[in-house]
């Protein structure tokens, strides 16, 4: 009986799922838990996989006309109970600040001196604070629209958490704008809502759906969300980003009014929108293997590694020599509008133990580059996508070098759409549903929990008991589905509301 091959990370998806996550981040060198209860420590190989998106999304913000500034981290409790709704929805992740300054306590330890004249909350998003601030900045329909955008963190006390998905601090980008009118509010609410699904797809290689949010599903105190979701190698979805369109809410509790061009107060039109470091956390889990992380060359910190292979000095010189000719061959080619980021592994190390930290970090391309490989004027080619490796020649591997990378890209990118159009389905009965969301497993693969479940609904309330029992919950309603007659998958109601459903990280 042939032995199963090894992998490099323990356990497999197929065997514990949520371990192997873990397991991928530590094998890659992403993150460590820190000393801080539900926080995490981000390694340069994480963050610099974090740099490379916020700065392709900083340009596709700033090209859609949007500026950047920074607001308080710390949020006066006043501004909160302003927009009751808003602060329900978070009350219980609030982190709050009671007491300023430490002082002795006589047992040589410290203990905190005085109360503040008010609680200050660690912003578990800035909506309040920056609408007080644009209370100020508003007079004019002429100071209108008013479109920034913040790089920040955020605190929310998460009693459950994971690394990059759900952490009790973490770090983001949120939006949020001003209108004069409801229709540029909504139209502004789309657009980064394409800018996100267009990140998601043509970046990291993640197909997702663009819908509305169901009322119960809204962000609190929205007049509508929309999000993108994606579907994970396990089936679940992962709401990876939100745009949120606000009405006047925020502006009647913080008091943003403009004069229109009748002479007439008006109230403001507000949008907020944000995606996170759980962006990090979709790429992992939509393109990573049993033997760990790969990353879409895109955003790859590093898109080629070439790995020098030699076993003395004589060898070391030579192959050194062709390495830095071949280095600054491939770092005079451009992809995706930048040099090619191109390194070399010059530790101290066997080619074999270096070879397996690049594949678990997920480098796209490794070049591995010996005194044979010189003698033919060749490269030993290994892709991260693709299990085999191949000998090319070196001028043949450095004119099609972009194309082997876009290659990369674009099969990662149908590998996942692949994984989501198999596994959604349109479910027209309770007991289909049942049946699709009840777990199951198939040697080699994740757990299953069903995919994607296209449905009619009537009433979310009447399916409450149901989705509660089997852990569901409704993602989205998708933009474009035609509204058609059907019946409520659950209760029989007639009903033109399709949304769909799955399990959720």
């Amino acid at each position: 009986m042939a032995k199963a091959p090894k992998n490099a990370i323990s356990p497999t998806r197929g065997e514990d799922y949520p371990e192997w996550y873990q397991q991928v981040i530590r094998a890659a060198d992403m993150a460590e838990v820190s000393p801080v209860r539900g926080c995490m420590v981000i390694k340069p190989w994480g963050y610099a996989l974090w740099e490379n998106m916020q700065r392709v999304l900083d340009d596709m913000f700033k090209a859609t006309g949007h500026q950047n500034a920074y607001f308080p981290l710390f949020i006066p409790m006043s501004y909160l109970e302003k927009e009751a709704q808003h602060v329900e929805g978070f009350a219980k992740e609030c982190a709050v600040v009671t007491h300023h300054r430490l002082e002795p306590d006589g047992k040589g330890g410290l203990r905190p001196a005085g109360p503040l004249e008010e609680p200050l909350i660690v912003r578990p998003t800035s909506e309040t604070i920056i609408g007080a601030t644009y209370a100020k900045w508003v007079q004019s329909y002429r100071d209108l629209p008013i479109l920034i955008n913040q790089w920040a963190n955020v605190v929310r006390w998460e009693m459950r958490t994971r690394m990059f998905l759900r952490t009790a601090e973490f770090l983001w980008q949120e939006g949020h704008t001003v209108h004069a009118t409801s229709e540029e509010a909504m139209e502004e609410t789309m657009r980064m809502l394409d800018v996100y699904a267009d990140f998601a797809e043509n970046w990291m290689a993640m197909p997702v759906l663009k819908g509305f949010k169901t009322p119960a599903e809204r962000f609190p105190g929205a007049v509508e969300t929309v999000s993108i979701e994606a579907m994970m190698q396990d089936r679940k979805a992962l709401q990876a980003g939100t745009s949120h369109f606000l009405g006047q809410n925020f502006s009647r509790a913080q008091k943003i009014q403009f004069q229109d061009q009748a002479g007439n107060m008006q109230f403001a039109w507000t949008t907020s929108w944000g995606v996170s470091t759980r962006l990090v956390g979709a790429l992992i889990m939509s393109h990573a293997d049993d033997d760990g992380l790969i990353l879409p060359p895109k955003l790859a910190p590093v898109q080629v590694m070439i790995i020098p292979i030699f076993r003395d000095d004589a060898q070391r010189s030579e192959v050194q020599e062709y390495i830095e000719r071949l280095r600054a061959e491939i770092g005079s080619l451009t992809f995706a509008g930048s040099p090619i980021r191109v390194d070399v592994d010059t530790r101290d190390m066997r080619g074999g133990e270096k070879k397996w930290q690049h594949v678990k970090r997920g480098v796209p391309l490794r070049l591995e580059v010996g005194p044979k490989d010189i003698a033919n004027d060749s490269v030993f080619v290994g892709r991260r996508d693709q299990p085999q490796s191949q000998s090319m020649p070196r001028g043949e591997l450095v004119a099609s070098l972009p194309e082997i990378l876009q290659s990369i890209q674009q099969n990662l990118f149908e590998r996942a759409l692949k994984l989501r159009e198999d596994n959604t389905r349109v479910i027209t009965s309770e007991g289909e549903f049942r049946e699709f969301f009840t777990p199951k497993q198939k040697d080699g693969e994740p757990e299953i929990h069903g995919g994607f479940a296209l449905c009619h609904f009537a009433d979310e309330k009447d399916l409450e008991p149901l989705l509660k029992e089997l852990k569901v919950t409704p993602r989205c309603i998708p933009l474009g589905q035609e509204s058609t007659p059907g019946k409520c998958f659950a209760t029989g109601k007639p009903t033109e509301k399709q949304a769909v459903f799955a399990k959720a990280y």
